[in-house]
């Protein structure tokens, strides 16, 4: 199994991808666990959903291409793109709070994954960054129209369109990561969870409801839909797939 799922002591759902050999990219294993977390972290003795990666070097390395690289028409990139934006989307309008407690780098769909939560937690030195750009594709499970909502846009933009990766002082500074942390992440995470773990469920929930009628007023899920097609025309083209069969070939040599 690619993750695990376990309800901690106080009260919050910690999601861990597990694939340390693969920088704990996402694979069709990974989505169906989220899925289950996601579903968990709706019952009422939870009070938070954490999500993390094993290990001190990702945090999450995006989707696997070496899974995704036979998906070639648009069509079969719709396929698994929209079903990641389903699952992404279902983080987002989760009405409990939810944390990404960044360990390591994170790269491209892992950027898009740590978007859809509410706060990110990141140890001190790691980097990060929307790299789509650079495979000749956008972000394509929703991660760019949900950063576009929650960052400025001189600040979303930079991010997207430069396909840079950053330092998490910049990305702090710029309000994409809230809080900096040194120790054990999980030590770090409850630290930062223990006011809110103690406010009652329901006025979480409350809240969290707040920014979901927002978001659902503003026809997010309808944007990020368009933001998922788009991807898909461009996922068939020539030039992402040079690039898919240049990372495979860099494998084969390694």
């Amino acid at each position: 199994m690619s993750y695990t799922i376990e309800r901690q002591e106080k009260g919050y759902l910690l999601f861990t991808i597990t694939r340390n050999e693969k920088r704990n990219a996402i694979n069709y294993d990974v989505m169906a666990g989220l899925i289950h977390a996601i579903d968990r972290a709706k019952e009422p003795d939870i009070k938070a959903l954490v999500i993390t990666g094993v290990g001190d070097r990702a945090f999450c390395s995006g989707g696997d291409l070496s899974v995704f690289h036979a998906l070639r028409t648009k069509e079969e990139a719709y396929t698994m793109l929209s079903k990641m934006a389903g699952i992404l989307y279902s983080l987002l309008t989760l009405p409990k709070p939810t944390i990404a407690l960044i360990n390591g780098t994170v790269i491209g769909g892992g950027c898009e994954l740590i978007a859809a939560c509410d706060f990110r937690l990141a140890r001190e030195g790691i980097k990060a960054g929307f790299v789509q750009g650079k495979q000749a594709i956008t972000t394509g499970w929703g991660g760019g129209t949900i950063v576009t909502e929650k960052l400025p846009s001189i600040h979303s933009m930079k991010l997207l369109m430069e396909a840079e990766i950053q330092t998490a002082e910049f990305l702090k500074e710029i309000g994409y990561i809230d809080k900096l942390y040194k120790e054990d992440s999980l030590i770090a995470c409850e630290r930062f969870l223990e006011k809110l773990l103690s406010v009652d469920l329901s006025v979480l929930e409350s809240y969290k409801m707040m920014l979901i009628r927002k978001w659902e007023e503003g026809n997010l899920r309808e944007r990020i839909e368009k933001e998922v097609r788009n991807c898909s025309v461009l996922w068939e083209s020539e030039a992402h797939h040079e690039h898919v069969q240049k990372f495979n070939d860099k494998k084969i040599q390694n």
